[in-house]
């Protein structure tokens, strides 16, 4: 840390993102080139598959609490509705970043609902190109990295995130997560209180729009030990550097630097319960057993991966069985669950993309897995 320089907050934006994706290599000038149309046909296909949402209404689902019937969001953004938006627990949530953004959506189209689902289907067109840039930028894999930035465009788990209005939440802090991704690439690259200052700020304002991201810290772990190889020793896929490879620093100074992003995911957690507890959503302790919570947890991954390769059968609601789940179900999670977690620690130096993908899947799942239990659902499609 001492050896960083000062320097003002550097904000990635969009160019900068591309300029990261565009500088793993090495790659000649034709391959340049398509980075550049895949990410504009990655924005254009998200855009033409989510197109029908324009003709879609505001829903009686949570779109009434935040937008339609929700006095303040009508005004638009005024001062009163800012100051309410950092001071309010409605919807047992604190996440003021969100209501801003359902207020600016007011203040330039109005009460037209087909123009608040455009918003989100942007933002989710900008996120799968993020994602693809990113991706590109950490491991030089051109066809791979687009693969899976289509894969999380155009799955179905995720047009829940995109085409309910009430959820502009998830993609809102989707889209501050990826640019944090970009940001910490870049200071990766070449450290500076400067460049760190901006994941962090990146990473509050992906907290302020919804607090699911307190995990995000662990993820930047698990990319400095791969694909960015920062935790010294041998590199646990040489073949694979790209240009511009982050030095090492070892595990120590890779924990230490995040201490100011596992503060804030501590803030936001306690903000986070103290909402949720006013606001009724959390389920207490002697309703809902620990067990069953953690049996309904161990079936949720399980059902989640599932879903993820055979998108079936999905809805809007999951109710939970509170305790009722068969015995054979839950230690059929348990025991795959375990198997695969196996497979990935064991494969860990040959092949460090399992581990890194599948404790990225676990890892940001925690949150909302019902071990705090908020709400009656068993799952839900957009926490994936």
């Amino acid at each position: 840390m001492g050896s960083m320089s000062a320097e003002s907050i550097e904000l990635p934006g969009a160019g900068d993102a591309l300029r990261e994706g565009l500088r793993a290599g090495p790659i000649p000038a034709f391959s340049r080139s398509r980075v550049i149309v895949l990410a504009l046909l990655l924005a254009v296909g998200t855009a033409a598959v989510y197109l029908p949402v324009r003709s879609f209404d505001f829903c009686g689902f949570d779109d009434d609490a935040y937008v339609s019937e929700n006095a303040l969001v009508r005004q638009g953004l005024t001062p009163r509705g800012v100051a309410w938006a950092f001071t309010t627990f409605r919807a047992a949530n604190w996440h003021p970043l969100t209501w801003l953004s359902h207020m600016l959506d007011v203040s330039l189209f109005g009460m037209e609902p087909g123009a608040h689902h455009l918003v989100n289907v942007a933002f989710h067109a900008a996120n799968a190109v993020l994602l693809f840039l990113v991706l590109r930028g950490m491991t030089g894999a051109l066809w791979g990295s687009a693969a899976v930035a289509a894969l999380f465009a155009l799955h179905p788990l995720h047009v829940e995130s995109v085409a309910w209005i009430a959820q502009r939440k998830d993609v809102l802090s989707a889209f501050f997560f990826l640019l944090m991704l970009s940001a910490y690439l870049r200071y990766a690259r070449s450290p500076s209180r400067g460049r760190l200052a901006a994941v962090t700020a990146l990473f509050a304002l992906g907290l302020l729009a919804k607090p699911m991201l307190v995990t995000a810290p662990f993820v930047l772990l698990l990319l400095d030990f791969w694909p960015l190889g920062r935790f010294g020793g041998a590199h646990p896929d040489p073949g694979t550097l790209p240009a511009g490879h982050p030095p090492a620093v070892g595990v120590r100074r890779a924990v230490l630097e995040k201490v100011p992003l596992f503060l804030l995911s501590a803030l936001s957690s306690v903000v986070t319960v103290v909402a949720q507890s006013r606001g009724g959503a959390m389920v207490p302790a002697d309703a809902l057993p620990f067990g069953a919570r953690a049996a309904n947890a161990l079936v949720a991954c399980a059902a989640y991966l599932w879903k993820t390769f055979w998108p079936a059968g999905l809805a809007v609601y999951y109710p939970h069985t509170k305790g009722e789940l068969p015995a054979w179900k839950i230690a059929g999670a348990a025991a795959l669950l375990s198997a695969l977690t196996g497979i990935a620690v064991r494969e860990a130096r040959r092949r460090p993309y399992l581990a890194v993908g599948w404790l990225w899947f676990l890892g940001m799942l925690v949150p909302v897995i019902g071990l705090v239990q908020v709400g009656g659902q068993a799952m839900a499609d957009r926490y994936t």
